[in-house]
């Protein structure tokens, strides 16, 4: 059993997805999807454990040697997001049920466990593939997912959101399959790892690096890189809290971790930063997203449209770090992109048991609130912090290395970027901060909190961003590890 771990990892979820629909309505379908998602968490870390004990993990699909046949491959790089997106699930699942019974009607809710677990089937599958074009394929299983998700949600302009979604998300795939394609008609073949070695000899040629320009921009449209973010803050505004919280946490951290793998693996470091001078063209990007995200967000009376154009900007601190193309560059990247998870998984369950008791996450639904939902409202508070960035959180750790990277390249003013960015959160934070402990109740605003069940993963993730802002070895030991091997031992 242990041997075959990667296949299951993809599998298991994959084939359970239609079993929802059998299950039908009724506590049978949360409580199965409930295992699943468990499951594949306990899975992942197996994984982990194997990759950090043994090295990498190189699975093939019937037997076919790579690359005639599909790869199956698992390395610190990908074990690190497989570990992410899986427990970003298991917990978000365990918060579901009361979320999902107050905003989907009983008649869908066994649709959106079906969803869901086809949508983390693709994401686990677009992360563990060693197939260029089995990351398209996982890509529409988890996007076609997704969409039906987004489309349950209780405002009818969640159908609107979920339509821009799919324009944009086809978009963004179709540009990647046609990189892929040219790849394929100058390589012959589809494997990752083979690709990487025939790739180089001919980088000088258009047609690579005409693919290179494909893959990035789909990359970075599936990413929802400023300035190809206009899906994003409709989808996470408008979608069930449920589906918020998954999405926010895992979809656009699987993006880019494809796109990692697409600039630093596949086409290689000297011809991603050094011929096609990709280097510039991601910080201006970056930036521009840290700044104008964080300042839109300040604008935002929807609480979960906030964190939504928040998300914007914190996409922009992953891709400045892999603009650095150093260690500490994109190890504060990588870090990033699991401490994001984190936080904003924790905010936006906050901002779920709010909607499960108010019926609303406006500002203006927020007032009062501090001494009605103290536990939910303590939680966002601890989640601002470390979307902030102050010491002893997640937040703090992945953003001190994405200064020393900026220190250490010389570029001392990215550092001042990062600071403002970081400062415009403080703004749009404590909107929420002041509504919520400074602002009478109005009359008959409902009391009480949100159900434990809801409560406790939220609480689990505000731990772990403050555990893992304090004791960093593993998730800063793993960072800076993938981060060597993604630049080949560089610095």
């Amino acid at each position: 059993m242990m041997s075959h771990l990667p296949a299951l990892q993809v599998v298991v979820p994959l084939l359970s997805a239609p079993i929802c629909v059998l299950l039908g309505r009724g506590r049978f379908a949360y409580g199965f999807t409930l295992a699943i998602s468990w499951v594949a968490f306990v899975i992942s870390g197996l994984l982990l454990q194997a990759v950090v004990q043994g090295g990498a993990i190189s699975y093939q699909l019937g037997g076919w040697a790579p690359p005639w046949g599909i790869e199956l491959r698992v390395d610190l790089v990908n074990a690190y997001v497989l570990l992410i997106v899986s427990a970003i699930g298991a917990l978000v699942m365990t918060y579901a049920k009361p979320s999902v019974d107050r905003e989907i009607g009983a008649e869908q809710e066994y649709l959106f466990y079906t969803g869901y677990l086809l949508c983390l089937a693709g994401l686990l599958g677009v992360t563990i593939t060693g197939d260029a074009f089995n990351i398209f394929v996982f890509f529409e299983v988890s996007s076609l997912a997704s969409y039906m998700l987004i489309s349950l949600g209780p405002n009818r302009r969640a159908l609107t959101a979920s339509f821009n979604y799919l324009i944009f998300g086809t978009i963004g795939a179709t540009f990647f399959l046609i990189g892929v394609g040219l790849l394929y008609q100058m390589t012959g073949t589809l494997n990752i790892a083979d690709l990487a070695e025939r790739v180089a000899p001919l980088t000088g040629t258009r047609t690579v690096q005409a693919a290179f320009v494909f893959m990035v921009v789909g990359l970075a449209l599936k990413a929802a890189l400023f300035p190809l973010h206009a899906w994003l803050p409709n989808s996470y505004a408008y979608a069930p809290s449920v589906v918020t919280i998954f999405l926010a946490a895992t979809a656009t951290k699987v993006s880019i971790y494809v796109l990692i793998r697409t600039i630093f693996t596949i086409f290689g470091v000297e011809f991603s930063f050094g011929t096609m001078s990709l280097g510039p063209l991601l910080f201006i990007l970056a930036i521009a997203a840290m700044l104008l995200g964080s300042t839109v967000a300040i604008f935002q009376d929807d609480i979960k449209r906030m964190l939504a154009w928040s998300s914007v900007a914190q996409i922009g601190y992953m891709v400045l770090g892999l603009a650095f193309a150093t260690v500490n560059g994109v190890a504060g990247g990588i870090l990033h992109l699991f401490n994001h998870a984190l936080i904003k998984a924790a905010l936006f369950m906050a901002m779920g048991c709010v909607f499960y008791r108010m019926g609303s996450v406006r500002i203006e639904a927020m007032a009062g609130i501090g001494k009605r939902m103290p536990w939910t409202t303590a939680a966002f508070v601890a989640g601002g912090l470390a979307l902030i960035g102050v010491p002893l959180t997640t937040g703090f750790v992945s953003k001190w290395y994405l200064l020393l990277a900026s220190v250490e390249s010389g570029m001392w003013w990215i550092a001042l970027f990062i600071l403002i960015s970081s400062l415009l959160a403080i703004i749009y934070v404590w909107r929420v901060v002041e509504a919520a402990y400074f602002m009478p109740s109005p009359d008959g605003a409902p009391e009480g909190e949100a159900p434990l069940l809801m409560l406790i993963p939220t609480w689990v993730l505000i731990i772990a961003n403050v555990y893992f802002g304090m004791d960093t070895r593993v998730s800063v030991g793993v960072a800076v590890d993938a981060a060597k091997a993604l630049l080949g031992g560089g610095s």
